[in-house]
C-alpha cells in the first residue's frame, strides 16, 4: 500500500522505467542542467521531470531493499521472508 501512495504521482511514462534507465535519464538531465544547456523554461521542466525520475529510483530501492531483508538470514539463522517447510 505504501508503495501505491509513493507512486501516485509519478506519471506512467516513469513508473514504466527501469532502476537503470531511470537513473540513466536523471544523470542526463544533471549532465545538462550543470552544463546550462537551454532556456529557463526547460531547465525548470528538466529539473521536475528529474526530481520524479529521483523519487521513482528512491522507491525502486526501496523495493530491492525490502527483498534483501526477506532472504537475509535473521538472529536465528533463518531467512525472514521464507518459512521452512515440514516434511514427514
Amino acid at each position: 500500500m505504501a508503495q501505491k501512495a509513493e507512486t501516485a504521482d509519478i506519471p506512467k511514462d516513469i513508473q514504466k522505467l527501469s532502476f537503470e534507465q531511470a537513473l540513466a535519464e536523471l544523470e542526463d538531465i544533471v549532465r545538462g542542467l550543470e552544463d546550462g544547456r537551454g532556456e529557463l523554461e526547460g531547465a525548470i521542466k528538466a529539473f521536475e521531470r528529474g526530481t520524479l525520475l529521483k523519487r521513482h529510483c528512491e522507491t525502486k530501492l526501496k523495493e530491492a531493499e525490502a527483498r534483501i531483508e526477506k532472504i537475509l538470514p535473521g538472529p536465528d539463522g533463518r531467512a525472514a521472508g521464507v518459512e521452512v517447510a515440514e516434511f514427514d
